[in-house]
C-alpha cells in the first residue's frame, strides 16, 4: 500500500514530467526503483561507454553493479589506483557516450539545480557526453526555482558532506550551511538548467520514493 507521501508523488509527477518535457528534457516517472532501473538500462546502447558523477540514488538502485554485470564499458573513477589516474578517468568521462547522475533539486516547473565541488558532474550535464541520464527521487522536487536553489544549498550540500568524515567544512562539522570559503567546500559550482539542448539529450527518470540526498 502506498504511503500518503507516495500517493502525493504519483499525483504531482505528471505535472513535473510535462514541465520537463516542455523544456526539452525527456522525462519519465516510475513508482518503484526496479522499474526505474530497468528504464535507465534500456536507454543505454550496449556499445556506449558509460561514466557517472557521485550519485547515492543510482548507487542505491544498483545501476552501477548492473552495468558492470551486463558488460558495459565503464569509466569508474573509484577503480583508479592513484589520484592522478582518478583525475584522468574523470576527464575522460566528460566525453563518454552516456553520463549518469543524480540532481540536487528540481522545481515543479522543470528547472534542474545542481551544486558541485570539483565541477565534473555539472560539466558533463552541460556539454560533452552524447546523453545524460538523471535519476531522482520525488523528494528532490520542490515548488519553485528559488526553493530548488535553497534545497541544493541548505539541504543537499550539508547532507553530502556527511559522506566524507575528513572533510573540513562548517556544514560537515555543524550540519548547516555557513556560506564558507573553505578550500574543501563542495559548493564551488552552481548550475541551473532551464532548457535541454539538443532536445532529449538529458533524460530525467523520476521515482516516486524518497531517494538520495
Amino acid at each position: 500500500m502506498k504511503t500518503l507521501q507516495e500517493t502525493r508523488y504519483s499525483k504531482l509527477a505528471p505535472k513535473v514530467v510535462k514541465a520537463l518535457n516542455t523544456r526539452g528534457f525527456e522525462a519519465h516517472y516510475f513508482e518503484d526503483t526496479a522499474s526505474a532501473a530497468e528504464k535507465i538500462i534500456s536507454l543505454i546502447p550496449k556499445n556506449h561507454t558509460v561514466s557517472w558523477g557521485g550519485s547515492k540514488t543510482l548507487a542505491d538502485m544498483g545501476v552501477f553493479e548492473r552495468l558492470a554485470k551486463d558488460g558495459y564499458s565503464l569509466l569508474d573513477r573509484d577503480k583508479a589506483a592513484s589520484p592522478e589516474e582518478r583525475q584522468d578517468i574523470m576527464r575522460r568521462g566528460l566525453l563518454c557516450d552516456t553520463f549518469l547522475s543524480g540532481t540536487n533539486a528540481i522545481s515543479e516547473d522543470g528547472w534542474l539545480v545542481n551544486i558541485d565541488g570539483n565541477g565534473n558532474r555539472v560539466a558533463a550535464l552541460i556539454y560533452g557526453p552524447k546523453q545524460v541520464i538523471i535519476a531522482a527521487g520525488m523528494n528532490k522536487v520542490v515548488k519553485t526555482y528559488d526553493d530548488a536553489f535553497k534545497r541544493a544549498r541548505t539541504v543537499a550540500a550539508p547532507l553530502n558532506t556527511q559522506r566524507f568524515a575528513s572533510l573540513k567544512t562548517p556544514c560537515n562539522e555543524n550540519g548547516t550551511c555557513a556560506d564558507c570559503s573553505s578550500p574543501e567546500t563542495i559548493c564551488s559550482q552552481f548550475v541551473s538548467t532551464r532548457f535541454c539542448k539538443p532536445a532529449g539529450r538529458i533524460k530525467v527518470i523520476l521515482i516516486g520514493k524518497d531517494l538520495g540526498l
